[in-house]
């Protein structure tokens, strides 16, 4: 059985696996080669052979349990004909919403989009790297997504300020959503991938009230898709004031943690296996406090079955021998 499934199928409290929120990416050398050479980001997750290499590159460096797709929640829009582009400097910039148009899209019309997405994790999941290991496949929680979709480029902390207004546009939107997504979780499975994360990066933006209707709903109906097909899933619900009831009401088989949470506190609310939690800017200091906050939570979750990550992705000025401690001081552990 595979690490990841050891942990949260058997509940296994007696390995930690190991794998990093964006640990394919800008803090390789052999990533930044790659990059200079393809300005366009879409372009960049739309070719299978790059994107497979660029995978697998944090896995020919360090002793990693799984590897996860590089690629970008924001293939869903793109694929739904959303204008998408990437700023340096910036982030995502979005087109206007077409709502007649995206609701008439075809559902082979959008696999024809993002295809090669498919064919890269497909080219992962059967090379000799990640054999034994788990391949991640993901996708943007509904809510994140319908914030990118309206706000056309990251919220920052803010969304606009008419967002809410049009009540009508937004159910549809997110039944134009949870169709595709679902689309886009099979196809990820039925191409390797045995594990699937989604990532909800902007549930703090939201207020208790509207966490029912734009949170719970949509993210359960998802997990319970995931379910259905035999795959296990993990939430990651970023900022989320209310973990425990996240997990009573969605109930993923594994929720990521944040580095805003107090892991002992997160120990006594929640009762399945948990992932993550390290502070990123760890990273960034030196081996010493690497190793003090690495085995801080190691011990919190020494008797429940945890999964080691950061609480957000790794920086790009991280230093890949602090990245290389970390996965040993994990390792090492007894």
């Amino acid at each position: 059985m595979t690490p990841l499934h050891e942990v949260i199928v058997n509940k296994n409290t007696k390995i930690n696996p190991i794998w990093i929120m964006r640990q394919a990416g800008r803090y390789l050398p052999e990533f930044r080669e790659i990059r200079k050479l393809n300005p366009n980001f879409i372009n960049l997750c739309l070719n299978e052979n790059l994107s497979s290499e660029i995978t697998l590159q944090p896995l020919k460096r360090f002793n990693l349990d799984a590897a996860i797709i590089f690629s970008d929640i924001l293939m869903l829009p793109y694929g739904l004909n959303q204008k998408v582009e990437f700023e340096k400097g910036f982030g995502p910039k979005l087109g206007e919403v077409n709502i007649d148009e995206m609701s008439r899209l075809d559902e082979v019309d959008f696999i024809q989009k993002v295809y090669p997405v498919y064919k890269a994790i497909k080219k992962v999941s059967t090379d000799d790297i990640v054999k034994g290991k788990n391949t991640i496949g993901f996708v943007g929680a509904p809510w994140t997504l319908l914030v990118y979709i309206i706000n056309q480029q990251s919220p920052k902390k803010k969304l606009k300020e008419d967002f809410f207004k049009n009540d009508f546009l937004i159910n549809r939107i997110l039944l134009i959503l949870e169709k595709f997504l679902k689309i886009h979780i099979k196809n990820q499975i039925d191409n390797g991938a045995n594990v699937i994360q989604i990532f909800d990066s902007w549930a703090g933006l939201l207020e208790e009230k509207d966490l029912p209707n734009y949170i719970y709903s949509p993210t359960l109906n998802l997990v319970n898709y995931v379910k259905s097909l035999n795959t296990p899933v993990i939430c990651f619900p970023r900022e989320i004031k209310n973990y425990k009831e996240f997990c009573e009401i969605v109930k993923p088989d594994a929720v990521g943690i944040d580095y805003n949470i107090n892991p002992k506190k997160i120990l006594n609310d929640i009762k399945i296996p948990i992932q993550g939690g390290l502070d990123p800017k760890i990273l960034l200091t030196d081996k010493e406090k690497l190793k003090k906050e690495t085995t801080k939570y190691l011990d919190v979750f020494k008797d429940h079955p945890y999964i080691f990550n950061l609480g957000h992705g790794v920086l790009p000025e991280t230093d890949p021998n602090m990245f290389e401690y970390l996965v040993n001081t994990v390792k090492d552990y007894q």
